[in-house]
């Protein structure tokens, strides 16, 4: 019994910590993000545009254009929504048809804010995507889904930045 309330201290303890360090954050700590980044891959040319922060948000534009017709585009806009910053998501097809419920984006909150990276992740603990900025022209994007057979999947976007 006692190791069991010990361990629940430690994990409350563990949880309290990292909740603070999200407490601090703000929009601001992603600023490295802003720029308009763009890479080649397979699913076609990719151009992910990050504004930077103005007051308590940041938005972004993305569009995959394969054979010079849109694949699919998405608006993205992080707000500071009570102590954390949160990832707000929607997928649109050609014609602006919309992928969420109108008023249901994909919501995922930072789950953990270092310098020059952001982890978010979906409500349902399904999908991560992590921002990473590894130099000054160049910055990851890593998409990690669980598919529905419950193995997870990873694709990493190396993006450039337009200059």
């Amino acid at each position: 019994m006692k190791k069991a309330l010990l361990f629940i201290l430690l994990i409350s303890v563990i949880t309290g910590s990292a909740s603070a360090q999200l407490k601090k954050a703000s929009v601001k700590d992603l600023a490295f993000m802003a720029g308009t980044w763009t890479l080649k891959h397979e699913w076609g040319d990719m151009e992910e545009f990050w504004g930077p922060p103005m007051g308590d948000n940041m938005v972004s534009t993305f569009r995959c254009v394969k054979d010079g017709k849109i694949v699919f585009y998405e608006f993205m806009a992080i707000e500071q929504t009570g102590s954390i910053p949160v990832l707000k998501l929607r997928h649109f097809n050609k014609g602006s048809i919309g992928w969420e419920d109108k008023d249901k984006p994909y919501l995922m909150p930072a789950v953990k804010i270092d310098k020059d990276q952001v982890v978010f992740q979906s409500l349902d603990k399904n999908v991560i995507i992590t921002y990473k900025r590894i130099s000054p022209l160049k910055m990851d994007c890593i998409l990690d889904e669980k598919g529905k057979d419950g193995k997870w999947k990873k694709d990493v976007f190396n993006y450039t930045l337009r200059r």
